[in-house]
Protein backbone atom coordinates (compact mmCIF):
# COMPACT_ATOMS: atom_id res chain seq x y z
CA UNK A 1 0.00 0.00 0.00
CA UNK A 2 1.05 3.34 -0.93
CA UNK A 3 1.31 6.22 1.89
CA UNK A 4 -0.38 8.92 1.09
CA UNK A 5 0.78 12.53 2.53
CA UNK A 6 -1.05 15.68 2.33
CA UNK A 7 0.28 18.03 -0.45
CA UNK A 8 1.25 21.79 0.25
CA UNK A 9 -0.22 24.65 -0.73
CA UNK A 10 2.79 25.07 -3.07
CA UNK A 11 2.71 22.02 -4.85
CA UNK A 12 -1.23 22.72 -5.14
CA UNK A 13 -1.06 25.51 -6.49
CA UNK A 14 1.68 24.24 -8.85
CA UNK A 15 -1.45 21.95 -10.64
CA UNK A 16 -3.76 25.25 -11.24
CA UNK A 17 -1.84 25.12 -14.90
CA UNK A 18 -3.68 21.68 -15.68
CA UNK A 19 -6.84 22.38 -13.91
CA UNK A 20 -7.10 25.52 -15.62
CA UNK A 21 -6.72 23.55 -19.10
CA UNK A 22 -10.11 21.75 -18.32
CA UNK A 23 -12.45 21.59 -21.15
CA UNK A 24 -15.24 24.69 -21.41
CA UNK A 25 -18.14 23.22 -23.26
CA UNK A 26 -17.80 19.64 -22.82
CA UNK A 27 -16.27 17.39 -21.09
CA UNK A 28 -15.85 13.71 -19.87
CA UNK A 29 -17.73 11.94 -16.71
CA UNK A 30 -14.90 10.59 -15.21
CA UNK A 31 -17.00 8.73 -12.10
CA UNK A 32 -20.34 8.55 -10.10
CA UNK A 33 -20.25 7.97 -6.56
CA UNK A 34 -23.40 6.68 -4.48
CA UNK A 35 -23.27 7.88 -0.71
CA UNK A 36 -25.76 5.27 0.45
CA UNK A 37 -25.01 6.52 4.18
CA UNK A 38 -22.80 8.92 5.93
CA UNK A 39 -19.31 7.50 5.54
CA UNK A 40 -19.68 5.09 2.63
CA UNK A 41 -18.98 5.62 -0.99
CA UNK A 42 -19.90 3.14 -3.76
CA UNK A 43 -18.15 4.33 -7.13
CA UNK A 44 -21.27 3.10 -9.87
CA UNK A 45 -20.91 1.84 -13.85
CA UNK A 46 -24.26 3.22 -13.74
CA UNK A 47 -26.13 6.07 -12.12
CA UNK A 48 -29.58 6.93 -12.04
CA UNK A 49 -30.66 10.30 -12.02
CA UNK A 50 -34.11 10.63 -10.50
CA UNK A 51 -36.49 14.05 -10.15
CA UNK A 52 -37.00 13.64 -6.42
CA UNK A 53 -34.29 11.31 -5.09
CA UNK A 54 -31.14 12.93 -6.97
CA UNK A 55 -29.03 10.28 -7.69
CA UNK A 56 -31.02 7.21 -6.99
CA UNK A 57 -29.70 5.26 -4.07
CA UNK A 58 -27.59 8.06 -2.40
CA UNK A 59 -28.36 9.28 1.29
CA UNK A 60 -28.97 13.29 0.18
CA UNK A 61 -32.40 12.88 0.26
CA UNK A 62 -32.38 11.54 4.01
CA UNK A 63 -29.42 14.07 5.22
CA UNK A 64 -31.29 17.32 5.27
CA UNK A 65 -29.79 20.56 5.35
CA UNK A 66 -29.84 23.48 7.80
CA UNK A 67 -30.45 25.92 5.25
CA UNK A 68 -33.92 24.89 4.91
CA UNK A 69 -36.66 25.99 7.11
CA UNK A 70 -37.70 22.93 7.84
CA UNK A 71 -34.28 20.76 7.91
CA UNK A 72 -34.86 18.51 4.57
CA UNK A 73 -32.53 17.68 2.48
CA UNK A 74 -31.79 21.16 0.12
CA UNK A 75 -33.28 20.70 -3.37
CA UNK A 76 -30.50 23.08 -4.50
CA UNK A 77 -27.85 20.44 -3.27
CA UNK A 78 -29.16 17.80 -5.14
CA UNK A 79 -25.79 16.82 -6.74
CA UNK A 80 -22.38 17.84 -6.34
CA UNK A 81 -20.05 17.98 -8.93
CA UNK A 82 -16.20 18.14 -8.90
CA UNK A 83 -13.60 18.85 -11.40
CA UNK A 84 -11.76 15.35 -11.73
CA UNK A 85 -8.54 17.27 -12.40
CA UNK A 86 -8.55 18.86 -9.02
CA UNK A 87 -9.42 15.92 -7.12
CA UNK A 88 -6.76 14.02 -9.29
CA UNK A 89 -4.61 16.30 -7.48
CA UNK A 90 -5.37 16.39 -4.13
CA UNK A 91 -6.32 12.62 -4.11
CA UNK A 92 -3.18 11.81 -5.58
CA UNK A 93 -4.64 8.41 -6.32
CA UNK A 94 -8.21 7.64 -8.14
CA UNK A 95 -8.59 5.31 -5.23
CA UNK A 96 -9.52 7.95 -2.90
CA UNK A 97 -11.67 10.35 -5.23
CA UNK A 98 -14.48 9.20 -3.12
CA UNK A 99 -13.50 10.59 -0.37
CA UNK A 100 -14.36 13.90 -1.48
CA UNK A 101 -17.99 13.20 -1.35
CA UNK A 102 -19.38 14.30 -4.67
CA UNK A 103 -21.65 12.47 -6.80
CA UNK A 104 -20.28 13.33 -10.11
CA UNK A 105 -16.47 14.03 -11.04
CA UNK A 106 -16.06 15.92 -14.41
CA UNK A 107 -13.02 16.59 -16.94
CA UNK A 108 -14.78 20.49 -17.53
CA UNK A 109 -14.01 23.66 -16.16
CA UNK A 110 -16.70 24.14 -13.34
CA UNK A 111 -15.76 27.92 -12.73
CA UNK A 112 -18.21 30.96 -12.17
CA UNK A 113 -17.28 32.61 -15.17
CA UNK A 114 -17.85 28.96 -17.27
CA UNK A 115 -20.75 27.60 -15.42
CA UNK A 116 -22.41 30.54 -13.66
CA UNK A 117 -26.01 29.82 -11.55
CA UNK A 118 -28.96 28.81 -13.98
CA UNK A 119 -26.50 26.52 -16.41
CA UNK A 120 -27.70 23.59 -17.51
CA UNK A 121 -25.58 20.62 -18.42
CA UNK A 122 -26.68 17.23 -20.37
CA UNK A 123 -25.11 14.08 -18.95
CA UNK A 124 -25.59 11.76 -21.01
CA UNK A 125 -27.60 11.67 -23.68
CA UNK A 126 -30.84 12.36 -21.06
CA UNK A 127 -30.54 13.37 -17.90
CA UNK A 128 -30.08 17.31 -17.37
CA UNK A 129 -29.04 19.54 -14.35
CA UNK A 130 -29.01 23.37 -13.57
CA UNK A 131 -25.79 25.11 -11.58
CA UNK A 132 -27.26 26.10 -8.50
CA UNK A 133 -26.18 29.28 -6.69
CA UNK A 134 -25.37 27.45 -3.29
CA UNK A 135 -21.73 27.47 -2.50
CA UNK A 136 -19.63 24.21 -2.43
CA UNK A 137 -16.81 24.39 -0.18
CA UNK A 138 -14.28 22.42 1.82
CA UNK A 139 -15.32 21.25 5.51
CA UNK A 140 -12.98 19.50 8.04
CA UNK A 141 -13.82 16.23 6.88
CA UNK A 142 -12.62 17.63 3.47
CA UNK A 143 -9.66 18.70 5.11
CA UNK A 144 -9.05 15.61 7.73
CA UNK A 145 -8.86 13.47 4.02
CA UNK A 146 -6.72 15.90 2.14
CA UNK A 147 -5.50 18.32 4.47
CA UNK A 148 -5.64 21.57 5.71
CA UNK A 149 -3.52 22.91 2.24
CA UNK A 150 -6.20 21.58 0.49
CA UNK A 151 -9.05 22.91 1.87
CA UNK A 152 -7.35 26.93 2.10
CA UNK A 153 -6.33 25.76 -1.81
CA UNK A 154 -10.31 25.27 -2.47
CA UNK A 155 -11.63 27.94 -0.26
CA UNK A 156 -9.43 30.84 -1.51
CA UNK A 157 -10.41 33.32 -3.59
CA UNK A 158 -9.30 31.94 -6.67
CA UNK A 159 -10.30 28.40 -5.19
CA UNK A 160 -13.93 29.74 -4.91
CA UNK A 161 -13.83 31.70 -8.61
CA UNK A 162 -12.44 28.74 -10.17
CA UNK A 163 -14.70 26.16 -7.90
CA UNK A 164 -11.86 23.63 -7.32
CA UNK A 165 -14.55 22.16 -4.37
CA UNK A 166 -17.07 21.74 -7.19
CA UNK A 167 -20.53 22.96 -7.78
CA UNK A 168 -24.25 22.47 -6.46
CA UNK A 169 -26.58 21.42 -9.29
CA UNK A 170 -30.55 20.32 -9.25
CA UNK A 171 -32.26 17.74 -11.03
CA UNK A 172 -34.11 19.08 -14.50
CA UNK A 173 -34.23 16.13 -16.38
CA UNK A 174 -33.99 12.34 -14.96
CA UNK A 175 -31.28 10.02 -16.63
CA UNK A 176 -29.10 6.65 -16.64
CA UNK A 177 -25.74 8.27 -16.84
CA UNK A 178 -22.28 6.40 -17.07
CA UNK A 179 -19.00 7.41 -16.79
CA UNK A 180 -17.05 7.68 -20.32
CA UNK A 181 -20.13 10.13 -21.04
CA UNK A 182 -20.16 13.39 -22.47
CA UNK A 183 -20.98 16.16 -20.24
CA UNK A 184 -21.90 19.74 -22.03
CA UNK A 185 -23.14 22.75 -21.55
CA UNK A 186 -26.79 23.34 -23.33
Amino acid sequence: MVEIRHLTLAELEAGLDEIRKSPKDAGILRMIVRRPQEGEREVLAEGKIDLVEGLVGDDWSKIGCSLTADGSSHPDMQITIMNSRVIALLAQTKERWALAGDQLYVDMELSVDNLPPGTHLQVGSAAVLEVTALPHTGCKDFAARFGTDATKFVNSPEGKRLHLRGINARVIKPGTIQPGEIVQKL
